[in-house]
């Protein structure tokens, strides 16, 4: 065979289309669901971290850590297949979100972290001045200027758990990947994982462009 009858072969790629459109579909909403609430939970942990009472520090400074060290692929295995015997049980799709959900957050909890502590302490004291609520002060004052730090590397966090979601099919779950590597088996032909990787080209490579150029704007901002 040639090599285009063996990676760009047309004929299985027509057969195997509908399977990775679903598998696409499927990633986009994994990594949307990953996105959202591993930012939020990203920005609490990190709040907690810098301003609860010591005990609730430590939790946050032990979960941070604990969630930057574990690989994602044994935090995959865990939750999916080991929870289970604890008589907790998740389908794919959940086990994954929570599983990237967690490591995310402890990623955007740092990067926050380091967004609220760039701030300059004058203005902290200046709000406080002014008899401003904490809760304010940190709606108002904290977190937008904070959030203008954290874009860049937030962005850049964002990418890289974007790539990681095509972990889940570990757990079963039919992303991307997980339908290119059935439709592989199913025809034979490497084709349907070439056609996988061109997907997550065209999904991920304008993200990347973003980080690129976030970074150039807001070094110069």
């Amino acid at each position: 065979m040639s090599f285009v009858d063996t990676f760009l072969n047309l004929e299985v790629l027509l057969r195997i289309y509908p399977m990775l459109i679903r598998g696409i579909g499927n990633t986009i909403a994994l990594a949307v669901s990953i996105l959202t609430f591993g930012a939020a939970a990203g920005v609490l942990i990190c709040l907690v971290r810098l301003y609860a009472p010591k005990p609730f520090r430590w939790l946050a400074i032990a979960y941070i850590d604990v969630f930057r060290a574990i690989p994602i692929l044994v935090l995959l295995v865990l939750v999916y297949y080991a929870l289970p015997f604890m008589g907790i049980r998740f389908g794919p799709f959940v086990s994954a979100v929570l599983a990237l959900s967690l490591v995310f957050s402890s990623f955007t909890a740092e990067v926050f972290r380091a967004g609220i502590q760039a701030i300059p302490k004058g203005q902290i004291e200046a709000a406080e001045a002014l008899g401003l609520p904490f809760r304010v002060i940190i709606w108002k004052v904290i977190l937008p200027q904070a959030f203008r730090i954290a874009i860049p590397p937030h962005t850049s966090n964002s990418v890289a758990i974007a790539k990681d979601t095509s972990l889940a099919s570990v757990v079963a779950m039919p992303d991307l990947l997980k339908q290119a590597t059935d439709a592989q088996a199913l025809t034979a032909n490497p084709t349907p994982l070439i056609a996988a990787a061109v997907m997550y080209l065209i999904v991920l490579l304008p993200a990347v462009r973003l980080v690129s150029y976030l970074e150039a704007r807001y070094r110069h901002a």
